[in-house]
């Protein structure tokens, strides 16, 4: 379906929803939890964080200083005893859960350690949350290659069969079908609970070791050439913004009618936002300037998936969900951190700058262009 550029009735999250509403996150060390506990303390929440240090170094929580706003707390998901005296003695009304081994590449190094955490960190998390009459509405997040790619180029719904040729993708399917468990056989009719799924997300402040993005930004602050894997692989970028204020809707509405929206949730791009990656890295480097160079990695790799798009029309039309900034917008946004870091400018002043930029976007109408 082709659209023309026409105002969209939408529905963004509520802001004053979320004054002191008592907020457990896990992973909020990395990169999407880091943001999304700074959006929260924006907010007015009070937030528990539950997560093992930050994974890399330099790390936006370190680097905004994320834990001044917030309570928090170092432990593992992998011990069920921890995750469940926090949640007790907390007592939240909502759960996010982002702790996780997040890297395609790194499963295949340590597979055991992806599926302890992506699946039997799940799984503890959810038994805490069962002994805590509290919580109202938990939000697990799964990603976008929880789906049983058949590498058709189609963009996967909700109702897709779920798979995972490599142990991050079924780490994660897995970790969808212990959300289903959880809820049909302990939560149903107590709390609300979903998962979420989202594209590729991109924004400053990302670190992590074999994801484009920052693999690109260190070759420009070292200096060096960086060797791409797939360039003519496709995703669905989105900024880091757009799926957080997803999770945010979403656990608005299972508060206040868990029994309607517990389900899966896809919130990905619009779909002309679903490109190759040297496509994306011609556009970076047109928001950057000069500085930025890779070149073709033609050595042996592991399986990655070529064709990798999501399809969210259950979200804008359920939950009026949708994506704000189109993907030149979350780039020049992307870009722009990075740059402010290079110039040393406050990482938290200017990462609370974007959100309420983006905060802003959610007041107008929402667009969709061809």
């Amino acid at each position: 379906m082709e659209f023309g550029s026409c105002a969209l009735e939408s529905v963004a999250m509520n802001p004053q929803f979320w004054r002191n509403k008592k907020v457990l996150l896990t992973g909020h060390t990395g990169f999407k939890g880091s943001w999304l506990s700074l959006w929260l303390q924006s907010l007015g929440a009070d937030v528990l964080g539950f997560s093992l240090p930050p994974p890399t170094d330099p790390s936006l929580y370190v680097l905004a200083g994320v834990e001044r706003g917030m309570r928090c707390v170092e432990g593992d998901i992998r011990d069920l005893q921890h995750i469940g005296k926090v949640t007790r003695e907390f007592q939240p009304e909502i759960v996010f859960h982002l702790a996780a081994q997040s890297l395609v590449r790194h499963s295949y190094s340590d597979p055991i350690g992806t599926y302890a955490t992506n699946v039997l960190g799940t799984a503890h998390v959810l038994e805490a949350a069962r002994e805590v009459s509290s919580i109202r509405a938990i939000v697990v997040v799964t990603t976008d290659k929880c789906y049983e790619n058949q590498e058709d180029g189609r963009a996967y719904r909700e109702t897709d069969p779920l798979g995972g040729f490599d142990p991050y993708s079924s780490s994660k399917a897995s970790a969808e079908l212990v959300t289903a468990a959880y809820r049909n056989s302990f939560l149903a009719g107590r709390a609300g609970v979903a998962s979420a799924r989202a594209g590729n997300v991109i924004g400053g402040g990302d670190w992590a070791l074999d994801r484009l993005i920052p693999d690109v930004v260190r070759g420009v602050f070292e200096n060096h050439e960086v060797l791409i894997r797939n360039p003519h692989s496709i995703r669905p970028w989105q900024h880091v913004l757009e799926p957080l204020q997803g999770y945010l809707l979403l656990a608005e509405k299972l508060y206040d009618d868990p029994s309607r929206f517990s389900q899966g949730w896809n919130f990905g791009p619009d779909e002309s936002d679903s490109v190759p990656v040297a496509l994306l890295l011609e556009k970076l480097g047109q928001c950057w300037g000069t500085g930025m160079t890779w070149r073709i990695d033609n050595g042996q790799h592991h399986h990655e998936a070529k064709y990798l798009r999501l399809d969210s029309s259950k979200a804008r039309t359920t939950l009026g969900w949708r994506p704000r900034w189109k993907l030149d917008e979350a780039l020049e946004a992307t870009a722009q951190w990075y740059k402010a870091l290079q110039l040393q400018k406050n990482a938290a002043s200017f990462t609370l700058e974007q959100i309420r930029a983006y905060q802003s976007a959610l007041l107008q109408p929402a667009t969709l262009h061809p």
